[in-house]
């Protein structure tokens, strides 16, 4: 299975769309909007703010891997 490495995130708070490189050595807890500057956190049961906010899940999930 190909893995994607490009997801939208969508703020929760202001709806502002960016596309983003997923990196693949590490999970990302932290991501700040640039268009309102809230700091993204991940929802409960989530690994990373691409599982919680982004159009695609992150590498590890996508390889049934246990994330980080």
């Amino acid at each position: 299975m190909e893995v994607i490495l490009q997801s939208t995130i969508t703020c929760p708070n202001c709806g502002h769309k960016k596309e983003e490189t997923m990196p693949t050595d590490a999970c990302q807890y932290f991501y700040e909007c640039e268009n309102c500057k809230q700091v993204l956190k991940p929802k409960q049961g989530d690994c990373c703010v691409y599982c919680s906010y982004g159009s695609v899940a992150c590498p590890s999930i996508q390889q049934d891997k246990k994330c980080c």
